[in-house]
């Protein structure tokens, strides 16, 4: 039978997935480091067939109990661990990590994780009509002026490098400042011509090959149209005045966005991707939970309803405080919540999380203990148990593991070996 861990169990060791032959000798070939992931079991009383990770993510994802917790990696630009101390074999196979890249594959065998490759949706081409954009570079400091039938937007953004290797960017001055370049934000979305790719469909298909009963493909897309404008198009503050100012234009941009996205959605479905991610960096830092409802309840379960048609799973992409909407996605046909932050970070634990989404909603948590204080390994451990013991007997509960650029390889084994210590054991004994 699998196994259950209900919370207050004592700790004892339980089976994490397999390394099938296929992942060896994928890791064989990317690297030739003497360390490897040791080579881990169903506990499913030992039975000669195995699980494999997908089939075990999939149990998850469809409300059974797993023969173990989910652990899975991520790396990006960004959420990429300190070349510091790293093995060197594994640096080389890294590269400079860029987006879209095999990073998170390579991260993820590497550790013997779970996959759950952040791969995007680049099944589908866009063109424009009339719409132009200029664009001018300076150091790492980019202008774009979009030049729109309905007037001129201008938008700044800035790349910050960490002297890890680290990239992020962000905005410093939004396409939206007014409720006035409302309609020329919305003329960028009516002029794209969405069309499929065919070789981003076959890049697609070869990367779900690459992964194999490793994990799952995940195709982000963009998030809900009141996300996007307090992350790209707004920011925050400008969102809250075009809200009080000028809701009915908002909410006619925020039609035409979204019908955008489902052009794009439903082409993405026709493409080898497992699961639907909508990034949409929900947090009432940003928003409020009547906004959420006023404006994404019904739109949800739009996506939800077109990614289950199409046999995808749906998850939506929370990474901030979002106690207070937790009853609102419990609404919804989501079938998980992605990046659910603990505190510090956030401000939910996996029990308040699991009471309030009941037993449909599958909770993503981030191992955020690694990027919190290490010093105390001890507290570090017990608060990653904790974590895990409140997800009662595992279903409905997979664990995200990201690459930090202030944090070692050591550090993220250690952080590693204590999520198996609870959740699985690496000897599958």
């Amino acid at each position: 039978m699998p196994v259950t861990f209900p919370p207050g169990a004592p700790l004892r060791a339980v089976g994490t997935r397999p390394v099938p032959a296929r992942a060896r000798n994928s890791l064989s070939r990317r690297w030739s480091g003497s360390w490897r992931p040791p080579p881990r079991f169903s506990t499913s009383d030992h039975e000669s067939t195995m699980t494999t990770p997908r089939e075990n993510l999939l149990t998850v994802l469809r409300h059974g109990r797993p023969d173990w917790i989910p652990l899975t990696g991520h790396c990006d630009p960004y959420n990429q661990p300190s070349r510091e101390g790293m093995d060197p074999a594994l640096a080389k196979a890294l590269g400079e990590v860029r987006w879209g890249d095999t990073s998170t594959v390579v991260f993820s065998r590497y550790l013997g994780l779970d996959i759950m490759d952040w791969f995007g949706m680049p099944a589908v081409h866009v063109s424009r009509r009339n719409v132009t954009v200029e664009s001018r570079t300076e150091g790492d400091v980019t202008t774009n002026v979009w030049h729109t039938p309905r007037g001129d937007l201008r938008e700044v953004t800035r790349i910050c490098r960490d002297s890890s290797g680290a990239v992020s960017s962000n905005w410093t001055e939004h396409l939206v400042k007014e409720p006035k370049d409302l309609p020329a934000l919305a003329a960028i979305f009516e002029d794209e011509v969405i069309e499929p790719d065919p070789a981003g469909i076959e890049r697609t298909r070869e990367r779900r090959e690459l992964i194999g009963d490793d994990g799952l493909l995940l195709g982000p897309m963009d998030g809900t149209p009141l996300g996007m404008m307090y992350r790209v198009y707004s920011g925050v503050a400008a969102l809250a005045y075009l809200w009080a100012d000028a809701p009915a234009a908002l909410r006619d941009c925020f039609a035409v966005m979204e019908a955008n996205y489902l052009k794009r959605l439903k082409i993405g479905l026709n493409s080898d991707i497992d699961v639907v991610v909508s990034v949409d960096d929900t947090s009432t830092t940003a928003i409020s939970p009547a906004m959420f409802e006023a404006c994404n309840l019904d739109l949800t379960d739009a996506r939800a309803d077109a990614a289950h048609a199409a046999g995808k799973l749906y998850f939506h992409h929370s990474c901030g405080l979002i106690r207070d909407l937790l009853p609102l996605y419990r609404r919804t046909r989501m079938d998980a919540v992605h990046a659910f932050t603990t505190p510090p970070l956030g401000n939910v634990t996996v029990a308040q999380g699991r009471k309030a989404l009941g037993d449909r909603i599958t909770i993503m948590a981030g191992v955020n203990q690694l990027a919190g204080p290490m010093d105390d390994r001890a507290a570090v451990r017990a608060d990653i148990h904790q974590m895990i013991r409140e997800a009662g007997h595992g279903d409905h509960f997979v664990l995200g593991l990201a690459g930090y650029p202030n944090r070692s390889m050591e550090q993220t084994k250690f952080v590693v070996d204590c999520c198996r210590e609870i959740g699985g054991s690496g000897d599958g004994g």
